[in-house]
């Protein structure tokens, strides 16, 4: 993507601001060995350690970010696993026998997660990644590991992975309950496809636009109280 082909109400900012829940507190420690929790549908929950992502083939992406309060931070550079691979390698061979899967939850150390469809997660772009720009994650955009789905709002995007469930029919929205009654007044889109302008699944996008870009303020403010030391 170019500054000249932004999906429809975005604009550029510079840098690459931190977004999140709690934005004024600091990000989750990383435990001493972390590892992801795959629940759900599959026959018995276990864990998969962050260190067996790099036994899997590597993938590289460089793709813009787009908030949904409007902003766009370009030419992110992602490093880490693709999610289809992950999910073909740990999650299919631990599903019963005829289970379909349609959605997956991702939950964060921070307790905020975001339910997507199998489809949208099985896209060749969509990552876990371990490395921006060439360097590990710092706890500002999602240490030790985070899912990155560019055709998605960012919100979309769980930061700190812990958990990864799966699902044969649509979950509840996973969070605190602040979180999820915030997230429903503002109607958020159950897709998040950033080229459709899917921000709110009540209201048409125009309207919407000047309401989350009010946020824009706001939240780099906070984000600013909430950074870590490498921020």
């Amino acid at each position: 993507m170019t500054l000249t082909n932004l999906p429809p109400g975005q604009r550029v900012v510079d840098g690459f601001p931190r977004f999140g829940t709690h934005l004024a507190d600091p990000p989750p420690p990383v435990p001493p060995a972390p590892a992801l929790r795959i629940s759900g549908a599959v026959r018995e929950a276990f864990d998969v350690p962050i260190s067996a992502l790099a036994e899997l083939p590597r993938s590289e992406l460089t793709a813009d970010f787009h908030c949904v309060a409007g902003w766009t931070a370009t030419g992110l550079h992602w490093e880490g696993v693709a999610f289809a691979t992950f999910y073909r390698t740990y999650v299919e061979p631990a599903l019963p026998a005829d289970t379909s899967i349609a959605y997956v939850l991702f939950r964060g150390l921070d307790g905020y997660g975001s339910v997507v469809r199998l489809e949208d997660a099985l896209g060749d772009d969509v990552l876990l990644a371990e490395h921006l720009d060439h360097l590990p994650l710092d706890g500002d955009h999602g240490a030790p590991v985070r899912l990155v789905s560019p055709r998605q709002y960012g919100y979309m995007n769980t930061k700190h992975l812990g958990r990864i469930e799966v699902h044969t029919s649509e979950p509840r929205q996973p969070g605190p309950l602040r979180t999820r009654v915030a997230l429903r007044l503002l109607g958020r889109h159950p897709r998040a496809r950033v080229w459709e302008e899917e921000r709110n699944q009540d209201l048409p996008a125009w309207l919407v636009r000047p309401i989350y870009r009010a946020f824009i303020g706001p939240i780099r403010r906070l984000s600013a109280r909430g950074s870590s030391p490498r921020a």
